[in-house]
């Protein structure tokens, strides 16, 4: 299609592959909004959903924990299902965006902007 364009072929080939990275991109983010993971904390009587972007979606909290001697213990543990889901999505997120640099062919080490 570019032929006897010399180099103006590979930066036609160059853009085309930075909009199918590009497409990627915006499908992993999407993707990402769609899947959750769970935090836990106090042996699970207290879990935290998220989406894999870090975005609180829920809060289950067993019952059995509800005395008001043991106020600030539960909001520690609440705290810390919450830092624990968080955590997990971004590992989540960070698993992603390796397996779409894998399957691109780019270094296992490269920075997104994301």
């Amino acid at each position: 299609m570019f032929k006897g364009l010399g180099d103006m072929g590979d930066l036609s080939k160059m853009m085309e592959a930075a909009q199918q990275m590009q497409t990627k991109m915006t499908e992993m983010q999407e993707g990402l909004n769609r899947l959750s993971v769970t935090g836990e904390a106090g042996g699970g009587l207290v879990k935290a959903t998220a989406t894999a972007k870090g975005e609180l979606t829920g809060l289950d909290i067993d019952p059995s924990i509800f005395r008001s001697e043991d106020k600030e213990v539960v909001e520690d543990l609440i705290l810390a299902a919450i830092k624990d889901a968080q955590r997990r999505a971004a590992d989540k997120s960070a698993e992603e965006m390796q397996r779409l640099t894998r399957e691109m062919g780019l270094p296992a080490d490269m920075k997104m902007p994301f």
